[in-house]
């Protein structure tokens, strides 16, 4: 941990780019508050921070979908603060971008304090669950591409979630618009297997890498499937530049909270 300045915001941004590479995948543990934040920035294999709003959320005593911007960006400054503390670069996740305020949403992340080196964003409607249409979600990522410019970010990560699949369509479909948001300037495209349906399947992983790049961002199975899927060494090995795990973490510490509770009231 290092007290000195960190580098610019642009050349973080870069060198959090550079580690998005096929085969040798950037891990993230998602977190959602500064305890998380502190805990997963100590580790020694944690490279870089990213938040998962959907945890960030529930932390906050609300839902993904009522999440206000003015909420998350309050809720991400002691992360931030984390961030710079341990000099990790961050990762923000921005959900389908605040509607009509998608370009003030991403200029107030990677503007300071926040100082973001990345960014998440879906294509699918954060409150109804609607696929955007395609045009209109290559688009938003040049316009977040644009903003970053701007800034003089101009290599700021856009992971771009590719939602088709979860939301009851294909995998295929997915990749399709995939190559789309690869083409409109996006590090990784990121694909959700639908939980409840099938498990993350080798032969799955392998046509989603395969056609994109291998410039994938995935989800270990194994932590959403009570014990059974693919592991982050299993995508490592079958070619994928990023894994992340959403809001597990946050799960995870909400049932050992209860366990701990529990025994807390336990008095015989």
């Amino acid at each position: 941990m290092s007290s000195a300045p960190g580098p610019s915001p642009g050349a973080r941004a870069t060198a959090f780019k550079a580690l998005h590479r096929p085969s040798h995948p950037l891990v993230l543990a998602n977190i959602y508050d500064a305890t998380s934040a502190a805990v997963v920035a100590a580790l020694p294999g944690t490279v870089a921070l990213a938040t998962a709003s959907y945890a960030v959320a529930l932390a906050l005593g609300t839902t993904d979908e009522q999440l206000s911007l003015e909420a998350y960006l309050a809720a991400l400054h002691p992360i931030a603060d984390v961030a710079r503390r341990f000099n990790k670069p961050l990762s923000v996740d921005l959900q389908s971008g605040y509607g009509t305020r998608l370009e003030e949403a991403v200029r107030a992340v990677v503007r300071a304090p926040i100082a973001a080196a990345g960014v998440n964003i879906e294509d699918s409607e954060q409150r109804t669950g609607k696929m955007m249409d395609e045009d209109e979600a290559v688009a938003r990522i040049k316009r977040v591409l644009a903003v970053a410019r701007e800034e003089k970010v101009g290599d700021l990560v856009v992971n771009a979630r590719a939602d088709s699949f979860v939301r009851g369509g294909t995998l295929e479909e997915s990749v399709r618009r995939g190559k789309k948001y690869l083409e409109a300037g996006a590090t990784t495209v990121y694909i959700f297997w639908p939980e409840g349906r099938s498990e993350m399947d080798e032969e799955g992983v392998k046509f989603a890498v395969r056609e994109l790049g291998g410039m994938v961002n995935l989800a270990p199975g194994k932590l959403r499937g009570g014990g059974r899927g693919l592991t982050s060494a299993d995508l490592k090995r079958l070619g994928v530049a990023r894994v992340s795990v959403g809001p597990s973490l946050y799960f995870a510490a909400k049932k050992a909270l209860e366990e701990m509770a529990e025994n807390v009231y336990k008095t015989e």
